[in-house]
Parts: C-alpha cells; structure tokens; sequence
C-alpha cells in the first residue's frame, strides 16, 4: 500500500517528537511580564542565527510582517513590493487595515526585482506635499509566488544601496529564509544584514506547530512588542510553543537541504513526462506546474493522484498548481508519486 503524502505545503509538517518532549518538558512564565525563560531563550537564539540584536515571537508570518510594517511605517505611506509578494497578495490586506500604507508593485524576474525597476518605481513619487512619502522596499526570500526563488546576497545588498540613497527601510518577508540560505551555501546571517527587518516562519519547513520570529534592533524590537499586543499577540506561556522553536533553529534547519533534492527530482521527472514547468524556478522545495501532458487535464492527473491517498492542490483556474516537499516526505515517497503519475500519464491501470 502506498504511504500517503501531503504536497499541499510544508504547513502541514508534523512536530519531531524531540519538540513534543521539549514542549512538555518547557519551563514556562507569563510571557506578558516578561518571565516566560524559554521564550526568551528562542529570540536570543533567532537574533544570534540572523545577526541582529534583538527578536519578538509571535504567532504567524502574516503577524510578523504586519508587526513589522506597523512599526516602520506612517500610515499614507508607501512601500515598495514585487508584483507577486505574498504581504500583496495573501495576507488579508494588512498594509492597508493595520499599517494604512499603500503598496507600489514592481515586476520581477522569479520574485526579484531589478535595481533599475525599482528606481522607477520610487522616481514616480516628488517630494511634493502633495505625493505620499516612500519609507519602505520589501523583499520576499524565498519567494513564495515565483516558485520558492532566492534573493542572492549581491541582489539584497543592490536594495540596500538604493534604500540607502533614498532613505528608506528594508523589511525581508523571509518566511522561508531558511530554505534559501541552504539552498545557497550561506548563513542565514548573511541574507539578513543588508534588511532592517526580517520576519522568519518556524512552522513551515522547520516543522513546528506555531510561531514565527521578528528580527532587527532593540530599539525596533521594543516598538514591535507594543504593535504585537495590538494585534492580540501577547502571549501567557508561550514558552510551551517555543521550546519546539528551539530545537527546530538547532535541529531541523541542514535537513532542508533534502526537501530541495526532493523537489528536484519531482520535478525533473515530471517535466520528462510532460508536465510543464519553469525548472529555473525550482531553487528551493516548492515545484509550480502550469500544464499537464497533451491528452489529459491537470484536474484528471489531480483526481487520479487523490484517489491513491495523495494529498494535492486544486489547480487555479490558470490550470497552475504548487506542490511543496517538507519534512516527513522521504525520497521513496516521490519516487512512488511518479510511478503513480507515469501509469495515469502512459494510460497504464494503477489501482
């Protein structure tokens, strides 16, 4: 019988059973006073990982660079962002609803913007009374709608060359940082000197059950408690969540490196079966698929797949769909899917 997977996204990670000890085993305190140890232990850890002086837990991603902004920001500001980026598109519209900002998108290329794009983009606004005043560049690493693609270290330092000429702040969506410091051989330290700001995910490939982490100096830090609280994040004792953000920052961040193999081989598998994809694009642990062979459906291959016990994505009205390798899926289990997907291809029974 085939195991069954999820590809759904690496959301669905399920917490290591060292995360389950260290959960119930966390010493706790009321993190609202301050007196939560294990809470604490996690953003001197995240700080130190990153190389900025301070860092805020918090619940999710979406908080995180809400908190982020709000704290940066004047509302009837602008902030600068890729056409694509995921505090644009999916996250509820809290530049507007929280931080009252207006975002000025820019095209990239796989997620980056070009240095010369965004000087046009900020050559739109004079310092006119009248024109809103640009206080922000946002990037995403990895980004997420391009397919999981890496800003390099040289591309983020070209932001900051332009934030600095124009006076305006870096915030790093890097939701899955992670994933792109390994995918790149760096420090995740080297991807977050050039930003003001970085907010990181720990319940996607690093497999914890909650939380994501704030990063950047003390004097923002100490302003983005008070946003956190606004938005109903303060915590009691939060070191119960935590402690597994812990040991994922110790344990879980070199494995991701097998996600990136995984996503890899599904991908140029399906490709030579006929699947269309953009292979530049698969950098990290995410593989988009726009099309399927001639003579079938992305919904026909979908619910095939579905019917063996694979959990997948409904494809977009686009015909696109993203698959996302993660941790408690082995290399086996890709294996199987594409025997699966070969027979459905090939007109072969695979009951």
């Amino acid at each position: 019988m085939v195991r069954r997977i999820d590809l759904r996204s690496d959301t669905v990670t399920q917490p290591t059973q060292a995360m389950r000890d260290a959960m119930c085993q966390a010493e706790v305190g009321d993190d609202y006073y301050f007196e939560d140890p294990t809470v604490r232990r996690l953003e001197e850890l995240a700080a130190e990982r990153l190389g900025k002086e301070d860092a805020l837990f918090v619940a999710s991603g979406t908080m995180g660079n809400a908190v982020a902004i709000f704290t940066s920001v004047r509302p009837g500001d602008v902030i600068i962002v890729e056409s694509n980026a995921h505090i644009f598109r999916a996250e509820r519209g809290h530049l507007g609803v929280v931080s009252g900002v207006q975002a000025k998108a820019v095209d990239g290329r796989l997620g980056v913007m070009a240095p010369e794009a965004v000087e046009n983009a900020l050559a739109v606004f004079s310092d006119s009374t009248a024109f809103p005043r640009v206080s922000m560049i946002c990037l995403e690493n990895t980004h997420n709608g391009a397919g999981g693609t890496c800003w390099t270290p040289a591309q983020i330092r070209g932001m900051r060359d332009i934030a600095d000429r124009h006076h305006l702040k870096i915030h790093v969506d890097g939701a899955r940082m992670f994933n792109s410091a390994v995918a790149q051989g760096v420090e995740p330290r080297v991807l977050a000197q050039d930003a003001d700001s970085v907010q990181f995910c720990l319940s996607k490939g690093l497999s914890c059950p909650f939380g994501s982490v704030v990063v950047g100096k003390k004097d923002f830090i100490k302003e983005a408690r008070y946003a956190r609280q606004m938005l109903g994040g303060g915590m009691r004792q939060g070191g119960i969540m935590a402690a597994a953000g812990i040991v994922a920052l110790q344990t879980m961040v070199d494995r991701l490196g097998e996600d990136h193999a995984n996503a890899r081989l599904l991908a140029e598998r399906l490709h030579d079966l006929g699947f269309k994809i953009d292979m530049e694009s698969v950098q990290t642990n995410m593989v988009f698929v726009d099309g399927a062979p001639a003579a079938m459906t992305m919904d026909t291959w979908v619910a095939a797949l579905r019917e063996r016990g694979y959990v997948m994505n409904t494809p977009a009205k686009s015909g696109r769909m993203r698959m996302v390798t993660h941790y408690g899926i082995e290399r086996e289990d890709i294996l199987a899917f594409l025997a699966a997907t070969e027979a459905i291809v090939t007109g072969r029974a695979i009951g």
